[in-house]
């Protein structure tokens, strides 16, 4: 999470979204910095502890902004992440798992350590389901967050590419496809909101 006085700006960083990049292209013109374990604060817990702290000490109440990402992508990033050489050997490890198992282990409920992502929805919304991000981009349409940050910062920004994952095999069966759809239908209600926003969806806050 990053916090930026002038613009009256706020990042929430949703993990597999292209985060790092953006975090260290914007980080220098930061003025506070949340990283390690503090990186990916919900905006639930920005809205309800962050928030208010900023609005009663600094008179701030910054906008918000965070990226989606298509929902099987984004968990299909979380489980290469995983497979990276790195990992072998831990309880992290997706190795010898194929990418339908971990889907299914992701959706189960008690997954083991190395399915345990969480969701975008629970990033980005409230306890209620409501969004709690003003400028919400869609990954995949990258040129409607570039043309926003050049706005409110008053040049171009451009980041980088991080934390590239290695590209191992991970196919899907439909079936598998079908239940993941049918268990994050909210999340995938969300993203498909973006897209048809043209990849910016504008929420007010409550």
């Amino acid at each position: 999470m990053l916090i930026f006085s002038p613009q009256s700006l706020a990042f929430i960083a949703v993990p597999k979204t292209g985060t790092t990049a953006i975090e260290m292209a914007l980080k220098p013109k930061a003025d506070i910095i949340f990283t390690k374990r503090r990186k990916h604060i919900s905006a639930q817990r920005f809205h309800a502890r962050i928030a208010p702290f900023l609005e009663t000490e600094f008179g701030m109440r910054p906008d918000r902004f965070a990226v989606i990402r298509e929902p099987e992508e984004q968990i299909r990033s979380w489980y290469r992440y995983r497979a990276r050489q790195a990992k072998k050997g831990s309880a992290f490890s997706t190795e010898g798992i194929s990418f339908d198992q971990f889907v299914r282990e992701v959706l189960s409920d008690d997954p083991p350590e190395y399915a345990g992502i969480g969701s975008q929805f629970a990033m980005l919304t409230s306890l209620k389901g409501r969004v709690l991000i003003t400028d919400l981009f869609a990954h995949e349409k990258p040129v409607g967050l570039l043309n926003f940050l050049a706005e409110r910062f008053g040049e171009p920004v451009q980041p980088g590419v991080k934390n590239v994952s290695p590209e191992v095999p991970a196919e899907l069966e439909e079936t598998t496809r079908r239940k993941l759809r049918a268990a994050r239908a909210a999340e995938f209600d969300l993203y498909a909101q973006v897209m048809d926003a043209g990849g910016h969806l504008k929420s007010a806050l409550p």
